[in-house]
């Protein structure tokens, strides 16, 4: 917004005077030189805002940017259109550029020569295939037991929740487990064959030495126990990419439930303490109606298939 002010109201009135009764006459009057009116006059246009007080601001600065360094800093942003300011500067250094990298920073701002920061491609996730039928595919994974949720005689132990889910409805099945290896996980196998209704196609695991040796250096070709079972119970072995657990997610998920909703709830006081607490874990879980089952339970979804 344009200000009126009292200064520029009494250089109206000066020239006025001076147009009626002469500069020198004006310039007694108001004390000041006949210099002062002339420049006023000259730029008096008849509005108020022609005499405004301008930029005090000097038009050149004796250490402002020579036309050589303005040349070299377009030919460099022309050829590196999207280089950040640090390695814009370092680029230049290299050419002969001594200016500090606050002084480019103001040129580059001046003539809007600042890279346009290119947007970061988003994630699109694909759709993830829906399964068929019971048993088409099943994820298993191992979930540690917080330390925080054992007292008494569990107290100094360390016990495992083996988990099986079924993708198609959701169906889990829970073990506990005082230990952590290839061995267990084959033992565990065999009671999800046995403990399931429908035959299972196709495991799912992330790359954990108790699933598969691809990632162990020492024994990338061997089998493990595990790996075995699967090949003599004729089940297809899938391996999800290496440090994306995203790729397993209904197991990863239903851990989660677990930690919020089971161990940070329950106290833990013996193994056979864990094993009745996780049987009532896993019943009600199986009978909780879920949204991405049209808010029926994994146990109905189970047991309404019609080949069953």
């Amino acid at each position: 917004m344009n200000k009126i002010t009292q200064t520029m109201r009494l250089r109206q009135t000066l020239i006025l005077y001076a147009e009626k009764h002469g500069v020198t006459k004006a310039a007694i009057r108001y004390r000041t030189n006949r210099q002062y009116i002339y420049r006023w006059k000259n730029r008096y246009d008849g509005t108020l805002q022609s005499l405004a007080d301008r930029s005090h601001r000097p038009m050149h600065h004796p250490n402002e940017h020579r036309p050589d360094e303005l040349k070299l800093i377009r030919d460099m942003r022309r050829r590196n259109p999207n280089t950040g300011l640090v390695v814009l500067w370092v680029k230049l250094r290299l050419r002969g550029y001594q200016r500090s990298i606050s002084g480019l920073y103001r040129i580059l701002i001046r003539s809007g020569q600042m890279a346009v920061k290119l947007p970061n491609p988003k994630y699109t996730p694909k759709p993830y295939e829906q399964m068929q039928y019971p048993g088409q595919r099943g994820q298993i994974d191992v979930k540690f037991v917080p330390t925080s949720c054992l007292a008494g005689q569990a107290r100094g132990h360390k016990f495992y929740q083996y988990t099986f889910i079924d993708e198609y409805s959701r169906f889990r099945y829970l073990e506990a487990f005082e230990e952590h290896s290839t061995y267990s996980l084959a033992l565990f196998l065999r009671h999800v064959v046995q403990k399931f209704p429908f035959a299972i196609a196709c495991i799912q695991t992330d790359n954990g030495f108790e699933f598969t040796n691809r990632l162990n250096s020492n024994a990338t070709d061997r089998q493990t126990l595990f790996e075995k079972t699967l090949a003599e119970l004729g089940i297809q072995h899938k391996l999800i990419r290496p440090f994306t657990p995203r790729h397993n997610g209904k197991v990863e998920r239903s851990h989660r439930k677990d930690n919020n909703e089971f161990y940070a709830s329950h106290t833990l006081f013996s193994f056979d303490d864990f094993q009745k607490q996780l049987a009532v874990r896993q019943r009600l879980y199986n009978h909780f109606p879920m949204r991405p089952l049209n808010r029926r339970s994994p146990q109905q979804v189970l047991f309404s298939f019609p080949n069953l």
